[in-house]
């Protein structure tokens, strides 16, 4: 980890990321969203970029392990969710636009099928770095 972003951790590698997925049982409850930032997201709702229609949550990527992997190497895994936060769907995925864990639960779905997520608590900021070094795998 580095130093923080706005009072927050910035993971700087995708080993800190699986830490902090370990850390939060397994990852549930945990999404990644790209924005500005916590405080910039302020509140429970967002706006759909391209209808301006506003949505009961924030967009976001779950992080969670699923059942399903069973007890396979969670560097494996990983893998997955480093391509996940180099390519996720949607306007907000542009380059250089910050990412940040949140804790939170899905309230809805929003129209590209992404989780709608009420916060309920910022994690940390992910480093841009981290995409490009592939650490901790």
């Amino acid at each position: 980890m580095t130093d923080d972003h706005n009072g927050l951790p910035v993971l700087g590698g995708l080993g800190h990321l699986a830490e902090a997925v370990r850390a939060h049982a397994a990852g549930q409850g945990l999404y990644l969203r790209w924005s500005r930032g916590p405080a910039f997201d302020a509140g429970t709702t967002s706006r759909d970029a391209l209808t301006g229609v506003t949505l009961p949550g924030l967009s976001a990527s779950p992080l969670h392990v699923g059942s399903w992997w069973g007890d396979r190497s969670l560097r494996l895994w990983g893998g997955a969710q480093a391509l996940r936060l180099q390519a996720p769907a949607g306007a907000a995925a542009r380059p250089g636009r910050p990412r940040w864990l949140l804790a939170g639960r899905e309230v809805a779905r929003g129209p590209d099928k992404e989780p709608l997520v009420a916060p309920e608590r910022a994690i940390a900021f992910v480093a841009e770095e981290a995409l490009r070094r592939g650490d901790g795998w």
